[in-house]
This record gives structure tokens, sequence and C-alpha cells, in this order.
């Protein structure tokens, strides 16, 4: 076990330490030398794209175009150690279950299929024939095909996602939870209600040509490393990078550039921001409302003293809808009410909105931090009236960015993954492949829970991902799946969700990203799509960990021929080529038109994006100014009564991990070292609550429902964080999210908001799984 350490870090984001994290992730893989050759091609021409984020490539050429957790993503997939049927023989799913997450995924590749054997306890091996056979058995005896889940996660092709897809709308179906469903869904659902398209509105290009780039509720340093870069030169051109974050993160502070000699020789570094603000967790919407009164005022005194204007009312009178109704909210909103909620004085919000008002091309990029809230679809709607007052939509240099989580997460929405999808896919279905597709929406991640709670769903298929661990209200979704008849899981690596199993469970195996896809006798590759729209071909570098992995198309394939047959394609034929799929994924998805020759241009094509051309394909034809009110009050009324929180907490990432994929036990720029039961609070308020720090405390929510919802044995660390605040790991504190608090519109859950209150562990608490 690690030594467990709490130490203050003083170094930059990115540099030595991220070199030295590197190398001990390179050196761990077991294949060193194999893994630091295909990192050389990661993000390439004719290479593979990154199994990590969906941040996007500068278009020229280097030699090294990875960052550190894109490094740690290539290492971990490819390790050299295997988990097949001698591992399993060893173990009892019981008694897997006793290890910690990081633990499981760092017993190597899966290599075989295997079934669950519910008698032993055990996975037991299974042909690739036997599994699909299973699968089909239980689709085809299902009542309905609603009573079948089918998961994405980002991680998941273009082309697999389009087989998957269309395998499971004529299977009957649109019930499609999918990882989006739980990060930046409220993005999708604000952005094509205000500018009529659910993504960004920018090109990596844009970066360099703005003159302002605010970040709000983002941690790039930890989550999207490569984004640092254009942070940090914006500021050295003298652009303002104005960061909103309750934490001080490392990456948007100071950032070392490895890939720069002299300056890593040196130990120099430079700044990655002009401003950085304290937020309330869930001020971000009042911030941007103060911010608008800020302009507002001084638009009424520009016009009063024949000045220029602040507002662009050119681009407000022919490009939009709904000002005087959002301007007449505005005036109506109090400063007391916008200073109580943003937790900012009013002198703090006028400084950075005179940094807006300054700049003629902003760029407004957000993430989680904005999209887990109950009205975060109202905030990134804040966000967009705050930009389309001064006309920064559809102009070089800014623009509405979205952050992307997971590699190719944006790209699956694209192919149809949607359990609403847009009337315009399911003609085009209809049309190209001559069935009738399911009409009604289907289940959402939180929908899709309750299903297999209350027994309206019986199969879960996961194509990739972590359901049981990334999903909220963790014990409920656990003992959600296993009423299932069965579960299947598609994936590189062990992970709880496999031991999370229905009644029968299945493990497939898969190819990872960087190993070799070779079908018909040829390489095939795959592509994705990142945050900026861009697409990208990518080619595995290494060979298979097992001759018996199938590639993700391969499996979907398998799985649609054994449950229809050859309908509505011959399954094996799109195999045998990847760019029959592409073809029809070029016949029915608007902007592939030429996809595979597309994809001989290196780098790869932009995908239209209507807003950023001004195109607004909203109802009216126009942008639109959303009035909505802020929220009466941020803490819930659906507390238990009485009741009123210690803190309020939201679940972050370490820097040590992706998603629930955790790469180490550090968090290096936090400085909390070989543990991951934590718990962040202010100095004052571990003394308010009668704390100290190092104890031990269980944290326990607060819902309406009666239901007790705790997790133990988290070690107070005393931090700079604004007091009444709280900040814990996901997934370890998933199960404190109510599974029924979820954003409006979105089914987001509610993770970055979640009243809590702390009390003293007992001694005889068993240790939490994630710590042995």
């Amino acid at each position: 076990m690690a030594d467990k350490s709490v130490q203050k870090y003083t170094a930059p984001a990115g540099g030595w330490g991220a070199l030295k994290s590197v190398t001990k992730s390179w050196i761990a893989s077991e294949k060193p030398l194999k893994n630091l050759r295909a990192m050389l091609k990661t993000n390439q021409d004719h290479g593979f794209d990154c199994p990590g984020c969906a941040w996007g490539e500068s278009p020229e050429n280097g030699l090294v175009k990875f960052c550190e957790n894109g490094a740690k993503a290539v290492n971990w997939e490819s390790s050299g150690r295997q988990v097949g049927p001698a591992f399993f023989a060893r173990y009892t799913v019981s008694k897997l279950l006793e290890h910690s997450d990081y633990w499981l995924e760092d017993q190597g590749r899966l290599s075989h299929p295997m079934q669950y054997d519910p008698a032993t306890d055990k996975y037991t091996e299974i042909s690739w024939d036997d599994a699909f056979a299973l699968i089909a058995q239980h689709l085809k005896q299902l009542a309905s095909p609603d009573q079948a889940e089918f998961y994405t996660s980002g991680r998941t092709s273009n082309e697999a996602a389009y087989l998957y897809q269309l395998f499971v709308r004529a299977f009957g179906t649109n019930n499609f939870p999918d990882c989006s469903n739980m990060c930046h869904e409220a993005s999708g659902h604000a952005m094509k209600q205000s500018v009529g398209v659910g993504k960004g509105t920018v090109v990596f290009d844009d970066f360099a040509k703005a003159d302002a780039i605010f970040v709000l509720g983002q941690n790039p340093g930890t989550n999207h490393p490569r984004m640092l870069e254009p942070l940090r030169e914006a500021v050295e051109r003298g652009a303002q990078v104005v960061c909103f974050n309750p934490l001080k993160e490392r990456g948007l502070e100071r950032f070392q550039h490895p890939q720069h000699p002299l300056e890593m020789l040196t130990n120099g570094d430079a700044p990655t921001n002009t401003a950085y603000f304290r937020p309330a967790l869930g001020g971000d919407m009042a911030v941007m409302r103060g911010i608008a009164k800020c302009l507002l005022e001084w638009e009424r005194e520009a016009q009063a003293n024949n000045r220029p204007a602040i507002f662009d009312n050119d681009f407000i009178a022919r490009h939009t809808n709904g000002i005087d109704d959002y301007l007449a909210l505005v005036d109506a909103t109090s400063w007391q009410d916008i200073v109580e909620q943003s937790g900012l004085s009013k002198d703090d919000i006028y400084l950075a909105a005179s940094m807006y008002c300054r700049a003629d091309r902003v760029i407004m990029c957000w993430a989680m931090g904005i999209t887990q809230h109950k009205h975060s679809v109202a905030i990134i709607q804040e966000i967009i009236n705050v930009q389309l007052l001064r006309g920064n939509v559809g102009k070089p240099g800014a623009g509405l960015s979205p952050v992307r989580g997971h590699s190719n997460v944006q790209g699956d929405r694209t192919m149809g993954i949607d359990e609403k999808p847009p009337q315009w896919l399911l003609d085009a279905l209809e049309e190209r492949f001559n069935f009738s597709v399911p009409r009604e929406p289907g289940h959402n991640v939180v929908q899709a829970i309750q299903a297999m709670e209350q027994g309206r769903a019986k199969v879960f298929i996961g194509m990739g991902g972590n359901f049981a661990q990334a999903t909220p209200d963790t014990p409920r979704t656990h003992a959600a799946l296993k009423q299932c008849d069965l579960t299947v899981h598609i994936s590189t690596k062990l992970n709880r969700s496999h031991l999370i199993t229905g009644k029968a469970a299945l493990i497939l195996p898969c190819l990872g990203r960087t190993e070799a896809d070779i079908q018909g006798g040829q390489p095939q590759g795959v592509t994705v799509e990142d945050t900026f729209s861009m697409v990208h071909i990518s080619y595995g570098q290494l060979p298979p960990g097992s001759a018996l992995l199938r590639s993700e198309p391969a499996i979907v394939a398998g799985m649609a021929k054994a449950v229809l047959g050859n309908h509505p394609v011959d399954w094996d034929a799109l195999i045998n080529d990847y760019s029959r799929i592409r073809e029809l994924i070029a016949d029915t998805i608007p902007g592939f038109t030429g996809f595979n020759e597309k994809l001989t241009q290196p780098g790869g094509f932009h995908l239209p994006n209507p807003a950023s051309e001004r195109t607004w394909r909203t109802a009216d034809q126009k942008a639109g100014f959303a009035a909505n009110p802020l929220p009466g009050q941020l803490l819930s009324a659906q507390l238990p009564a009485g009741e009123t929180p210690d803190l309020i907490l939201q679940t972050l990432r370490s820097h040590d991990q992706y998603n629930t994929t955790v790469y180490g036990l550090d968090d290096r720029y936090r400085g909390v070292f070989g543990q991951r039961y934590v718990v962040f609070v202010n100095p004052k308020d571990i003394n308010r609550l009668g704390f100290s720090e190092g104890n031990k405390v269980d944290m326990i929510s607060l819902w309406h429902d009666g239901r007790e919802r705790r997790v133990e044995g988290f070690t107070l660390v005393a931090y700079d964080i604004p007091q009444g605040q709280a900040a814990a790991y996901f997934p370890e504190a998933n199960g404190l999210v109510p599974l029924e608090s979820y954003g409006d519109e979105s089914f987001t859950p509610t993770s970055k908001y979640i009243a809590i209150k702390l009390i003293k562990a007992q001694p005889d608490n068993r240790i939490p799984v994630s710590q042995n």
C-alpha cells in the first residue's frame, strides 16, 4: 500500500512532476519500449487518437502530441498483464468485490470472453458464439424491446456507435442511456434552445484569436491538460484569461511546458490566468446575471452620453429574439440576490464585467462544474445571453465552448446514441434501411436505473465504461443491476461493474484504440469527433493483447446477427471493411457526405456548425435570449424538514484518474498522496464543526425520501476552499447523490451540489473497499 500523506504542492502544473508521473506509469505498464513507440503515434496522422479526453489538436505537426493524462491512458490500456480464465479461477466475485477499483483495473487486460456462474460465484470461459447466443436468447424472450437498456461510454468509436444504434433501433427501442447523460446533457439542451445546435461553436484556432477566454467550472490541468498551452499562450500575448472556480486549481494558476527544454532546464513556468474568481457552488448563473447587469448599466450610460454602444445592437437586431424580456428580468434582479447567490462581491463582478467588456472577441468555456446542478440549463443559457449581448457567437476568436470529457462522447451523440433522437435521424434510418424505427423516447441513465430497480428493465448491455460506479446513488444502482436477468459489459479492463452481476452475466473483451484492428486481412481505422467537431481517423499501433479480443464494431455486429440475422444489413460485410460502415453514416448523418474521402485529409475534417456561421436552427430562425429567473434558493426544497446541512459538497476527480479509471492514488496538485478517501474542507469549517484536521468522518447526504445515504471513513483535509463548501472524489462519494436529484430538463445528477452532514467515524466502521 502506498504511504498516505498530505503535503502542500508548490510546483506548477505540467513540468517535471508530469514527466516523473508519466515515467512511473510507462514503466508500470510492463511494455515500456512498445508503449513508448505507441505514444509517439498518439494524435499523429495515420496514428491513433488519444483514448483520453476530447480536447482537439493544434494543426501543426510535432513529435509529441500527448499530455500527461494521455500518456497514462495509453500505458493503462496497453498493460502487459492479462486477466483471463486463470485469474478468474483464483477469485470468486465476492472476493474480488473486496478489492479497490484501482486494484481491479491494475490487474491487466481482459483476454477472454467470460460468463458468470452463480453456483460457484466465479467467471468461467465462454466462446464468442455461445456468448452471442446467450444475449440473443435473453433479448428475444423479452415481452418488449423496451425491457432492455443499451449503455454507451464516450470511448466508443463512431463506427461502433453507429452500428450499435442501428442494431438497437432495428431491435425496437430507443433505450440509450449514455455517459453524456451524466456530464454535458445540460449543454446540449441549453444550446439547442438558444442557438439551435448542441455543440461548441469554436474551433481550436479561435483560442489564438480571442481577446478574452472565460473558463467556468472547469479544471483543465487534470481533465484536459492540453488546454493549458493555449491558455498560457493567450496570457503571453496579452489576452485576458478569466477563471471561475471555487477551488484554486493548479492548472489554472501556472504551467510548466514539459516540451520546452529551456523552461524545463531553468525550472521556469508561466501563468495561465489574468484573474481568478471563486464563486459559491451553483452561483455561476448569478455571476453571469451580474455581468449582464453591469453591461446594461454601461449601455444606458453610453446611450445617454452619445458614446459607442456596449451591446452589439446590430447583431441583436438581426440575429436574436427575446432581448426586451431578458433585459427586463436583468433590471428586476437585485444586486443583493446576485451577491448572495454568487458568493462574489459586487466589486468582483464589476471587475469581471469590465474584462469582458474590453474584449472584442470572447470565448466562454465550461465543463461539469457548470452542468451538474439542478439549474444547469439556466446557467448555460445565462452564459449564452451574455455572449449574445456583445455578438460573441459566430465570429472568429469568439463563441461557446462546452469542453467535452471522454474522447468520443460528442461523436457518439452525433452517430445517434440518443434516447430522444431527432425526427430527421429516425426518418433517415427508416428510408435508408426500410424498417419501422421506434419513435417513443427511450431511457436516459436515471430512468434506466429506475426501470431496472422496478423490474421494468431486465437486460443491461454496456458498451464500455463503468456504469455501476459512474452513476449516482451507488447502492441503489448496484441493487438495480442485480435485478436484471442478464448484464453484459464490453470492456478492455476489469472494473467493478463486472462484479455487480445480474442473474446471468457476460464480460466481452474488446480491442483498445491503441491496438491494431485487422478485419478482412486489412488494418481498419475508426473515427472520433473531438470537442471542436473535428473528425479524425485512428489506427491502432500495438498487437492485440490477446488473440481472442474483438473490436467493438465486431462485437456489436456479432450481437446483432445473433438477434436479428442479416437484418437490416449484412453485418459480416460491414465488419470486413469499416469503410462500408462509413458509407452508411454518410447516407444518413448530415455533414458526412464523402466521409471516406474526407478522412484522407491530414488532421481530419470539420463538421459544419450552423451557429458558428450565424445560422440559427431554432424554431424562429433566431438566437434566443432566455429569460430565466435566478433560483429562489440553491439549497433544494427537498431536504428533510428542519434539517440544515453542515456543508455543500461537490465531487471531483483526482489528478491521477480519468472518469472512473484511477491510474494511481496520488492527487499531486492538491497535495494528497497514497489515498482517495479524503474530504477537503476549509480549516474554519473543521473547527466550527468540532473536528480536527486528520479526523475520520462519515458523510451523510440530506434528502427527503427517508433513505440513509452514507459514505464512511473519510479523512478531513484542511484545504483552501471557500467556507461552507467541501469536495471529495468521484466515484467514492457518488453514493451521496440521490438518484432523484438531477438537473431540470437534463436529468444530469447534481454531483456539484450535495447537502451533507459530517459525523465522527466510529472505530468499528469497516475500512471502505477502495482503501484496501
